[in-house]
């Protein structure tokens, strides 16, 4: 048996079909340029199931005179899918999305995040802890603190809880699922800062918390799409018209408000 490897620049065969680095012209050009015809005898090719998006099976078999099966899902079922005559079990054509799956996408979801957060953390600790250094270094250090403490939850709402609670959360639009968790982490700061409310400038700051967390949330929640099996093309598309606009504004005005709480009296 032998394998016929396509270069993906490192990224998954779902994701790539659907770029097309894993595609009809890119598998016709390395058939070609591999002399695979000369190499075996038969005119066969088996492909994973989900380079079904970016391979049009017809058109290989024309250009190139291979004909495309499409095996199973997971590389560890080729054996048994092999030894059974081509014929995939149910079981090898579904893709599940487990617990312990969804967790190993947080750790490069949280990389990704933190390169911006070395930036972001020390600025806005920075700038809220100089405003308040007139009523006491523990004043301002906890108002520092307490700016980099939300906009923590924030991260942790979109870029952790999200995909550990992904079935159970409502809604299939991902930036959905994202809100209904920045709305529990504004309900969860309002609770434990009540005390803030007693000014002006902590009411002012409190609203622009709850403007920048969900969008913040949401943000990061939509970059799961790519990585879950229920969405599509079409459906991200037009999630992304109507979220990504309602961000933008959320947080920028979000950001205005929390900038003004900070020279507020």
């Amino acid at each position: 048996m032998w394998i016929l490897a396509l270069d993906t620049k490192g990224i998954n065969v779902w994701c790539s079909a659907g770029k097309g680095t894993f595609g009809t012209l890119e598998l016709v050009g390395r058939i070609e340029s591999t002399d695979l015809a000369n190499l075996v005898s038969h005119r066969e090719l088996i492909l994973p199931q989900l380079a079904g998006p970016g391979v049009a099976a017809h058109e290989v078999k024309k250009r190139s005179g291979f004909k495309v099966t499409y095996g199973p899902i997971r590389a560890k079922d080729l054996p048994a899918f092999l030894d059974s005559g081509l014929k995939a079990t149910p079981e090898m054509r579904l893709k599940t999305f487990p617990l312990w799956e969804r967790m190993a996408l947080i750790p490069v979801e949280l990389a990704n995040v933190m390169k911006a957060g070395l930036i972001i953390f020390p600025v806005m600790f920075l700038l809220a802890y100089l405003v308040k250094l007139g009523d006491g270094t523990v004043s301002a250090l906890n108002h520092g603190l307490f700016s980099v403490w939300a906009l923590l939850m924030a991260i942790a709402a979109g870029a952790v809880l999200t995909p550990l609670l992904l079935p159970w959360l409502p809604g299939r639009a991902f930036s959905v699922k994202g809100l209904t968790l920045g709305v529990l982490a504004d309900f969860i700061l309002v609770t434990l800062c009540l005390n803030k409310l007693g000014t002006w400038a902590g009411r002012i700051e409190i609203m622009a918390w709850l403007l920048l967390i969900p969008a913040i949330s949401t943000y990061l929640a939509m970059n799961f799409t790519g990585s879950s099996t229920y969405t599509s093309l079409s459906g991200v598309r037009r999630e992304m018209r109507w979220a990504l606009p309602a961000q933008i504004a959320a947080g920028s005005l979000g950001f205005i408000l929390w900038i003004g709480s900070q020279f507020f009296i």
